[in-house]
């Protein structure tokens, strides 16, 4: 199996607190891999680093055998590394099928003179953004829905949406920031079922997830963070028996 991203010994210290201390893992191509841990524990702060939006204090994050650590936010969306997150982030006033075309943006080449002028190039990339981006839509389950506002669309569809939107960048790994949050029990069978689709389809996933079960259902592999550090990681079965794990859940010694 061919690993995809690997994190080395990544800290980020925010003035003299250490949010992350040495994290170490290794994501494989074509896998579900899940981030689980307490509140607090470095989660968001990882996925912050491994995205552009935090620098990192050391260690090296690399996709592809590539570094991309401290790289800007768009520089790794164009090397095939997208991002939802935890808050919703769509453009309300915008229709869905717009916000999904806004993705495509990373995939296009047209600059500024050629939108203004209409010219051939930039009239073909927005035909071919839209069928892109109804393609995606219908993917994740809004066919026909790219009409309606964004903001107009319930919770569980501005999941999808959001989803819908990183897709657009035609990702090789797609890290999803509690993605389930808020959703009834129907609706995050639904998007378990959507993250192995997404798997099925050759994206590599990356969550972060408050729901523990649905990470073991859904998950090929498992780490764990607690205050900053990695704690265990390996396949569910492994990490849900755990004494490091269980302490950490449940705030006491396991005997």
């Amino acid at each position: 199996m061919t690993t995809l991203l690997t994190v080395e010994n990544v800290t980020k210290r925010f003035g003299g607190l250490s949010a992350l201390e040495a994290v170490s893992l290794t994501v494989n191509s074509g896998e579900v891999y899940g981030l689980i841990g307490p509140n607090g524990a470095g989660k968001t702060t990882l996925f912050n680093c491994m995205t552009g939006l935090y620098t990192v204090s050391a260690g090296v994050i690399r996709l592809d055998g590539v570094p991309i650590q401290n790289r800007k936010p768009h520089q790794i969306v164009n090397r095939g590394f997208a991002r939802t997150f935890q808050n919703i982030r769509l453009f309300a006033n915008m229709t869905a099928l717009e916000n999904v075309m806004v993705g495509r943006h990373a995939r296009t080449r047209t600059g500024v003179l050629g939108a203004v002028l209409h010219s051939r190039r930039c009239l073909a990339e927005e035909r071919d953004s839209r069928e892109r981006s109804q393609a995606q839509m219908a993917f994740v389950g809004l066919k026909d829905r790219g009409r309606g506002l964004a903001g107009h669309l319930a919770y569980g569809d501005q999941r999808r949406l959001e989803i819908a939107r990183a897709l657009a960048t035609e990702p090789k790994l797609l890290a999803l920031d509690e993605p389930v949050a808020g959703m009834n029990p129907n609706e995050r069978r639904e998007m378990s079922e959507l993250f192995l689709k997404l798997r099925d389809a050759g994206i590599t996933l990356l969550l972060i997830e408050h729901d523990v079960k649905l990470v073991m259902d859904v998950c090929d592999r498992v780490a764990v963070l607690d205050y900053g550090k990695k704690i265990a990681e390996g396949v569910p079965d492994e990490v849900r028996r755990d004494p490091a794990v269980i302490e950490a859940y449940l705030g006491g010694a396991v005997a």
